[in-house]
């Protein structure tokens, strides 16, 4: 497993992981800094220069999750983590990919107030471009807070020893208080077709939502499995994702879009369906699965236009163009084709 010991700079994090160590039998400590030490050897300097965070680079939030695994295998056993962590899509890349590798996750959050932060930061005997540096990131974390609060289990070390930090954290580990509950999502290397569904509300804005185990938004749906049809999925994962039971005649088919391979995660085919508008009361029921959705919006073009990465972005713009003419459309990668068949 890995504790995953979370905070802004001067909150304890290193100290306190030394202390952890010793109270967490078969346990070792894994800074996630070396990987970036490790990056400046491999990548270009340009593409350093052109970040002001070293975990803006995509390939250190790949590496990450498969340097913890590695560790893990090499010494199985618990992995404590500390390092900082506040951009919530980031959370969910690194903390998916570790599900996706069957590695339950223990997430905490150091926090001290700010003018403790402050004196922690100042009297450390770093260059002063360093220290002013994580000054300047208080401000981030004091966004990253109402997320932070909601996904880890808080430790305020403002009056705490990193001792005492510590074995607070091995209490929350055994009990499992502080495990994240995600699904685990498996990725393959095989082709898969996925169902999703659009709902919309009086405004004709789209229903989209929030995973814990990826970064970004979705459309609500899921992969489609061995001897099921597309509709029968997209019914039971609207069922499974928004507590909704839809009658598979609701549904009606808006979009065929075949997806290339996108890095670890499989490509295929992607149907979208209608699902229609939901009025009050069924908006009212939607009930998600904490462990895999965090919550749920409907967007209007200007929102998810600038949430959605482009390949979903364009998908549901085809899907939006098809409903409005009625026919059922086809992507193919990149050029789309609306076929002629209508409804």
């Amino acid at each position: 497993m890995i504790v995953w010991v979370n905070g802004t700079f001067g909150a304890g994090k290193t100290s306190t992981a030394r202390e952890l160590q010793e109270l967490l039998p078969d346990s070792t400590v894994f800074d996630p800094e070396t990987v970036a030490v490790y990056l400046r050897h491999l990548l270009p300097e340009e593409d350093f220069a052109a970040v002001s965070d070293f975990q803006d680079l995509p390939a250190w939030r790949s590496l990450v999750p498969d340097v913890a695994a590695a560790l893990l295998a090499q010494h199985p056993g618990t992995l404590i983590v500390p390092m900082t962590l506040l951009r919530q899509d980031y959370r969910d890349e690194i903390f998916g990919a570790l599900a996706a590798r069957r590695i339950p996750v223990h997430h905490l959050l150091l926090h001290a107030e700010e003018t403790i932060l402050r004196k922690r930061i100042e009297g450390d005997r770093a260059e002063r471009q360093a220290l002013q540096w994580r000054l300047d990131h208080l401000e981030d974390y004091r966004r990253g807070r109402p997320w932070l609060e909601q996904d880890a289990v808080t430790v305020d070390t403002t009056v705490l020893t990193p001792r005492q930090a510590a074995e607070r954290i091995a209490g929350l580990v055994r009990s499992g208080a502080a495990r994240c509950r995600i699904v685990e999502q498996v990725g393959g290397s095989r082709d898969t077709v996925a169902a999703a569904v659009l709902f919309f509300d009086q405004d004709e804005r789209v229903l989209l939502v929030d995973p814990v185990y990826k970064p970004g938004w979705e459309f609500p749906g899921g992969v489609v499995e061995d001897g099921e049809s597309p509709r029968t999925a997209a019914v039971r994962e609207i069922a499974e994702e928004l507590g909704l039971a839809v009658p598979a005649a609701r549904l009606r088919l808006l979009l065929t879009d075949w997806e290339p391979h996108r890095g670890p995660r499989s490509g295929g085919l992607r149907l979208v369906f209608d699902g229609g508008t939901l009025d009050a009361e069924q908006r009212g029921r939607l009930a998600l699965p904490e462990d895999e959705l965090r919550g749920w919006r409907f967007m209007a073009r200007e929102e998810w236009a600038a949430l959605l990465p482009a390949n979903k972005r364009d998908r549901l713009d085809a899907a939006l163009r098809c409903r409005a003419e009625r026919v059922v459309g086809y992507l193919d990668a990149v050029e789309p084709a609306r076929g002629p068949e209508r409804s």
